[in-house]
């Protein structure tokens, strides 16, 4: 008889439709993702897959049984939500993370996750949206927060929190007096997130009209190296003023008075769907909560579906 693993392997193939990608997401090797769907195919007696140079598609019969397989991996997972403890949720978690979510409530949510699921590990990392986004799809990580929300037919989306931009510049450079204009700001050099980022196109994009000089545009992937940069009085950040609530509050920045208004940034938990998503949905479902305000470090919770 077919056994969860089998058909739990079988999913994951044809959802990422090659033998590689279900060996990454299931954490085994190709091999031993070949012998499961060779087994469950001499159990079913029929050929489930078949393979091309450039992805492996499930036959007609294999589409009969992704039905089944999807209903059965689902129903796994609803089971041990609803009779499982806290301690039942184990595993490893792969987490990426914009940066901006580091420098504000990461920190909390690792511990409300700690708390809530203490045989849960999360492996973190941190990148660009762009990044963050193609490494999702490839199933290199299973819950990304970014800017977003992302459009594709197979994520799932939760708006976590909105960030107001601003341009914060140090005292040493003496303009926190006045309201400032663009070409107030333009004489100074502009620090702002990585070169292939969106938001960079769009700071490039308003100091960059004919009766300005030419901007002097630093970029970084690092925000840390933004603020340090800023601080230093090396030019005038434009970055969420969410990140640097504890540089203002002791004078190391100001928030500039200008006729401006940037774009708010929207942070989004987003996730590939599929039926076996328990742990992921419970982590998205802790962080929308510690990023709308709420501190959360207690009982876990129900899985949205």
């Amino acid at each position: 008889m077919a056994d969860f693993k089998a058909i739990e392997t079988f999913m994951w193939v044809v959802t990422l439709g090659s033998f590689r990608g279900a060996a990454q997401k299931l954490n085994t090797t190709q091999p031993a993702i070949s012998q499961r769907i060779a087994q469950l195919e001499r159990e079913v007696g029929v050929r489930l897959l078949q393979r091309d140079r450039r992805m492996v598609l499930p036959t007609p019969s294999g589409r009969q049984m992704m039905v089944y397989a999807e209903k059965l991996i689902g129903l796994r997972s609803e089971m041990l939500t609803a009779v499982g403890d806290r301690s039942a949720m184990r595993g490893v978690l792969r987490l990426g993370v914009a940066e901006t979510i580091v420098h504000t409530w990461l920190s909390q949510l690792i511990k409300s996750v700690d708390h809530a699921y203490p045989n849960l590990s999360l492996e973190i990392e941190v990148d660009i949206t762009s990044n963050l986004r193609t490494r999702l799809l490839t199933q290199e990580i299973e819950l990304a927060f970014l800017l977003g929300p992302l459009t594709a037919p197979t994520i799932s989306n939760r708006v976590l929190c909105d960030y107001p931009v601003g341009f914060l510049a140090s005292p040493s450079l003496g303009l926190g007096t006045r309201r400032l204009t663009v070409h107030d700001l333009a004489k100074f050099p502009i620090i702002t997130f990585s070169r292939k980022t969106q938001f960079y196109e769009a700071v490039r994009s308003l100091f960059n009209r004919p009766e300005l000089p030419p901007i002097r545009l630093h970029a970084s992937a690092s925000l840390a190296t933004v603020i340090h940069m800023a601080i230093e009085g090396l030019g005038i950040a434009v970055i969420p003023t969410a990140i640097v609530e504890n540089e203002m509050a002791d004078g190391r920045l100001q928030l500039l008075s200008t006729n401006l208004q940037m774009p708010i940034l929207t942070f989004s938990a987003s996730w590939l769907a599929s039926p076996d998503t328990v742990a992921v949905e419970r982590v998205a479902e802790l962080a929308v909560q510690l990023a709308q305000g709420s501190t959360v470090i207690d009982a876990p919770l129900q899985a949205r579906h």
